[in-house]
Parts: C-alpha cells; structure tokens; sequence
C-alpha cells in the first residue's frame, strides 16, 4: 500500500494544476507546489507526517509569495460596468450648465447625461468637462481649463 502514496501526490499536483487552467487567480497552483513537495518526500521514503507538513508548509509558502506576482500580473483593473464607467472621464457640454436653473447636458463618448457642476459655475456649451462623480442621474463635473 506504501508504494501508491508517492504515485498519489503525484495525482493530487496533477489535478491542482489541470484545475488551475480552468480558474483564476494563481491559487490551485500553489497546492501543486506543496503536493508535488510531498510526493518528492514520499518517493524519498519519508514518513507521512513530513509528507503532510511538506504540503501544508510549501503549500502556504506559495500562497504568500505568489499574492504580489499575482497582483502585479492582474495589476489594479477598475471595474467600470454601469454608470462607473463614465467616471474621470472627458465630457463636452451640450446644453449649458446652470445651477441656478438646474439645467445642463453633456456628452460623454455617444452618450447624453443630465449634468450639474461641482462649483457651482455655470459652463457654457462646447466647454470640456471632467465626469468627477455621480449623483443619482446627473453626472457631477468639473470645467476644464484649456
């Protein structure tokens, strides 16, 4: 029966990296490391107590040390779905903005937002403007100066 254990952590590394392909995140690879550590020991003909602390120890060890690698690979992606999506980004006014009225559209790419500025200054129509937050359905913008 000894003679299958080496056989199976070598399974187990097999196995954790085949199911790394199907996932993200460099994670089920690093059970690979700490499994295929324990076959090595166990082809070796260490007792299964060191086997086992092989794994859980090389396992940890990846996890920590694969976590910067990891982040900077995957870098720091803004998830810009919905109405993120138009944040700090370059708007044209279409209808001037006036505060003291509540009116103002601007473009942002191909689409129209009601708009207010955050200064509370009115904007006239061709002005470039920067998308700095949303409030309800009106996008808060700031002028800028060209």
């Amino acid at each position: 029966m000894d003679e299958f254990i080496p056989w199976t952590w070598a399974v187990f590394a097999l196995i954790f990296l085949i199911a790394e392909i199907f996932t993200a995140g460099f994670f089920l690879i690093c059970f690979a490391f700490g499994a295929g550590a324990a076959a090595i020991l166990a082809f070796w003909n260490f007792s299964m107590a060191w086997q086992m602390s092989a794994f859980i120890l090389v396992s940890a060890a990846a996890v920590i040390f694969s976590r910067p690698l990891a982040n900077r690979i995957s870098g720091n992606q803004s998830n810009s779905v919905g109405i993120d999506r138009v944040l700090h980004k370059e708007a044209i006014v279409i209808v001037p903005i006036d505060p003291q009225n509540a009116q103002g559209r601007v473009r942002v790419e191909r689409e129209e937002w009601l708009a207010e500025s955050v200064d509370d200054k009115i904007i006239p129509a061709g002005a470039k403007v920067v998308v700095l937050e949303v409030k309800g359905t009106r996008l808060r913008v700031r002028h800028e100066i060209e």
